[in-house]
């Protein structure tokens, strides 16, 4: 079977949009499975919604990566999106036509091309998902280095280009999931200007021409396709073999932080698709990571210690799922500083999301690093709950009992892997968490509930505070501890219903 190019997608009479040639206004850093079924994917329903007309050119960021195949396939690769929208499964096919090429830039030829691309007419926005160790000055970077090792490096040799050939500045959108990543890259780029002895002319084009735009991302990307019978079958019913297939889920939302007139300039808004441009990103991560990730780490102990082992199973058990609605929108929700119905919106799509039936998210895969976790995505939910409503939250609070629990459900040993405790199926698990974490919870395995919760809630290191001084949430937690214990945490869950 022939690899995929525009040539070979016309025999199978493809009838999806296509743009075979336009110019190229996007540079990229990053060429792998997220950025393909989320920023390339937006830019190509741009071209067929809104009319851009434009191309993204993909720039490997590290010396090992996809390169060779992009350019063999034209940078042409179909796009899988998967998943539950309205409670509606979903399984839309899509071939992506945004991307022109990619160049390495670890080689000669690959260096000069980014070179050029950067002076060039047509070049309006720079992309980057170059994973959250992408973001990093390193001080050992040249400016004739060809090319820099770091990302922020690469950037500011880009930037210098086109500044000394006088074309206009450019939009930077950052993807790494990191706070703030706009304004850490532009930091690093600052920091480059300075170590190079860079003229101030520079520092002023690259901080009033230029754009550094902090943006959040959110789309769950699996990226291939697992079963490979399932594989072989749409590779026969496609008509081509396509090396760079990839899979995301339908659900995808990326907000950009930056000033009024962006919306405007970006095709996203005339196309119709769930990009926003906003003065601020930090309401929208509060929201993702309280709403999305808060329900996980909020029933997923729970729902092990019940049995489950896949997200979706929970989502069919009425309890689980009634529990974490619950939590959602009586608890978490109402302390959001956005729209109600933009909150509720969102609330709505997670249970789609966790319902995925392409997806098989594993709940001990979400237990990794609880600890951290429930401080940052649920912690600050039921304490702005209290400072609210005047009462303790009663999901959120037996979800922290769930969490205790859980580190401490008949444990066996401590070893090298983690802490290993047992549930009442019978078989084994291992709690990962930092190692102090885990010797804390070996060292209280013989506690009472009682002498355990307290031991945990005046620790300081896990929470940031002492956790006790919250007037009723010690005695709550010690009760929710036991019934969790006694009845299972089903019988528990149901309870706060």
């Amino acid at each position: 079977m022939e690899l995929l190019n525009y040539e070979v997608l016309k025999k199978p009479g493809y009838e999806g949009y296509i743009l075979e040639s336009a110019p190229e206004k996007v540079m990229q850093f990053g060429e792998g499975n997220f950025l393909r079924a989320f920023v390339d994917y937006w830019f190509d329903m741009a071209n067929e919604k809104a009319g851009w007309n434009g191309k993204c050119v993909l720039v490997q960021p590290i010396p090992q990566g996809l390169t060779d195949m992009i350019n063999a396939q034209e940078g042409l690769y179909t796009l899988y999106l998967r998943g539950r929208e309205n409670g509606e499964k979903v399984d839309r096919k899509r071939v992506i036509s945004s991307v022109s090429r990619c160049v390495n830039p670890y080689e000669k030829e690959g260096f000069d091309a980014m070179m050029e691309l950067a002076v060039s007419d047509d070049l309006e926005y720079i992309v980057s998902n170059t994973t959250e160790a992408g973001i990093v000055y390193d001080p050992e970077c040249r400016m004739e280095d060809q090319p820099c090792s770091s990302f922020p490096g690469k950037l500011t040799q880009v930037l210098y280009a086109r500044y000394k050939a006088e074309k206009s500045g450019l939009v930077i959108l950052s993807c790494e999931l990191i706070d703030n990543n706009g304004k850490e890259l532009l930091k690093c780029v600052e920091q480059y200007i300075s170590q190079w002895g860079l003229e101030e002319g520079f520092r002023k084009y690259v901080s009033e021409d230029c754009t550094f735009c902090s943006t959040l991302v959110d789309r769950i990307v699996p990226g291939r396709i697992k079963d490979a019978e399932e594989a072989e079958k749409l590779e026969k019913e496609n008509g081509y073999r396509d090396q760079l297939l990839d899979v995301g889920e339908v659900f995808g939302v990326w907000n950009i932080e930056g000033p009024q007139w962006l919306e405007e300039k970006l095709p996203f808004k005339k196309a119709g698709v769930n990009c926003i441009v906003v003065p601020d990103v930090t309401p929208y991560k509060k929201r993702k990571v309280r709403i999305l990730n808060g329900a996980h780490t909020g029933f997923v102990l729970g729902a092990y210690l019940g049995g489950f082992d896949i997200v979706r199973d929970c989502m069919a058990d009425d309890t689980v799922r009634g529990f974490m609605n619950h939590m959602l929108y009586e608890e978490i929700i109402p302390t959001l500083p956005l729209d109600r119905k933009d909150l509720m919106e969102f609330a709505g799509a997670v249970q789609d999301r966790f319902n995925n039936p392409f997806v098989d998210h594993e709940l001990m895969s979400i237990s990794l690093n609880s600890t951290s976790k429930w401080r940052a995505r649920n912690l600050p939910s039921l304490l702005d709950y209290i400072d609210l409503e005047g009462k303790i939250p009663t999901c959120l609070a037996m979800s922290f009992a769930a969490y205790i629990a859980f580190y401490t459900n008949d444990i066996q040993e401590l070893n090298d892997k983690g802490l290993v405790c047992r549930r009442a199926k019978g078989n084994t698990y291992v709690c990962s968490d930092d190692r102090w974490v885990l010797e804390f919870y070996w060292d209280h395995r013989n506690d009472s509930a009682e002498d355990l919760v307290h031991a945990v809630m005046t620790d300081e290191q896990m929470w940031g505070q002492d956790l006790t001084q919250i007037v009723g949430f010690e005695k709550l937690t010690a009760d929710n501890l036991k019934l969790i214990r006694e009845k299972g945490a089903l019988a528990a869950f149901a309870s706060c219903l």
